[in-house]
């Protein structure tokens, strides 16, 4: 077993670990908070993540903070923990999916991809060695391969040949990072790498890939280009066929992932770690997951609900503020109703990994999933 990664128990295929970083001891299986941009949208700040809200993992985005501070400015200043006084790990997104999602125009060689910045339109090139090179000056606790994600649905040959490419290109990640971890100024030299696995919704190449990449130096592995839009039953497929040749002593990240009853069921079938804007983009349009459904808060039946957002919750928000009052925070359009709403629904997301933990050293883990997978997808009906 991995000296880094240590698992406590099973239930079934239900994993409760810890994985073991530079930067303090992640509890598994775990929900980490986005925070694109070295910030989570809706004024909630790292004090509040540490203090308040349950926050195990801060993710944030290689291509976003490249282009706006820059990751040169982010080194200067101490790299990412110093510049957003975050002292937990961080994940670092390779940027690969912003690449291939907000570039309108691209080129993709066998060096790295060519394409223009969606802030200004300036050109930028990105391949293996810039993306470590970016993480490296950002300083994070665990890096992302960069890969290249594919369109779902893609034609076959197309996908082979881009699993072929990410494959070749996660070796020369793998060769920067050591490069850069062994210099002598390197903020984070002790910088942790996860490869991807990439194979749109073809099992065969997805089972291959995998079994390609997990022979490599990684210190965990991700399935990447799911939750883009193809139906659920569909990404527990792919899940069913490719975590069975993903290694035991190794964390298993899904990317992008999603729902509360995405992320139990993604457990259910082997997964450790989850990151999502979810909890925080839907918060801010008013939509607050709760212990017995989802709750829309615009809705005029709370106009006059002195209940708390959830009775079940014990988050900033649910202690001191009832739904009436967000309510009328959404109305009036103030700030405050947004920051109310992501603390809560964050701490919702952190506790739901949690009590995750709890049921599956508890033995209890069938129960949970079947009192609650359904039930969190469902619209609150009080």
């Amino acid at each position: 077993m991995s000296e880094k990664f240590k698992l406590i128990t099973f239930q079934g295929a239900a994993r409760r670990g810890e994985f073991h970083t530079p930067h303090g001891v992640i509890q598994t299986p775990v929900f980490m908070n986005v925070g694109t941009a070295a910030a989570i949208k809706g004024g909630v700040s790292s004090v509040d993540l540490a203090n308040e809200l349950k926050t195990q993992v801060e993710l944030c985005n290689t291509y976003h903070l490249h282009v706006r501070p820059g990751d040169e400015i982010v080194r200067k200043m101490g790299g990412l923990h110093k510049f957003m006084n975050w002292h937990g790990p961080i994940l670092t997104d390779s940027g690969g999916f912003q690449v291939f999602s907000l570039a309108k125009l691209r080129k993709i060689k066998e060096e790295g991809v060519y394409f223009n910045s969606h802030v200004d339109g300036r050109k930028i090139f990105m391949g293996p060695e810039e993306s470590m090179r970016i993480q490296s000056n950002l300083a994070s606790t665990i890096a992302m391969a960069f890969d290249e994600c594919v369109e779902n649905p893609a034609e076959y040959s197309y996908s082979k040949e881009s699993c072929e490419r990410t494959t070749r290109w996660l070796v020369r990640c793998i060769a920067e990072m050591k490069r850069l971890n062994s210099l002598e100024d390197t903020i984070n030299p002790r910088q942790m790498l996860f490869g991807i696995n990439q194979g749109c919704t073809y099992d065969d190449l997805r089972i291959e890939h995998m079994k390609q990449i997990r022979e490599l130096e990684v210190d965990g592995l991700a399935i990447g280009g799911l939750a883009v839009g193809e139906p659920t039953e569909v990404m527990y497929h792919v899940l069913e066929q490719v975590v069975p040749f993903m290694p035991v002593d190794k964390p298993r990240y899904l990317m992008g992932v999603g729902t509360p009853s995405n992320i139990i069921e993604a457990v259910y079938r082997g997964i450790d770690f989850f990151d999502c804007v979810m909890p925080s983009r839907n918060a801010r349009h008013g939509t607050i997951f709760t212990w017995n459904g989802i709750m829309h808060i615009g809705n005029k039946q709370y106009e006059l609900d002195e209940r708390p957002l959830d009775p079940q919750c014990d988050c900033p928000a649910c202690k001191n503020f009832s739904r009436a009052y967000v309510r009328h925070l959404f109305k009036a359009q103030e700030q405050l109703a947004g920051r109310l709403a992501v603390t809560h629904n964050l701490y919702f997301y952190n506790t739901l990994t949690q009590r995750i933990r709890d049921s599956i050293e508890e033995g209890t883990f069938d129960k949970f999933r079947e009192r609650y997978s359904k039930l969190l997808s469902l619209p609150l009906e009080d």
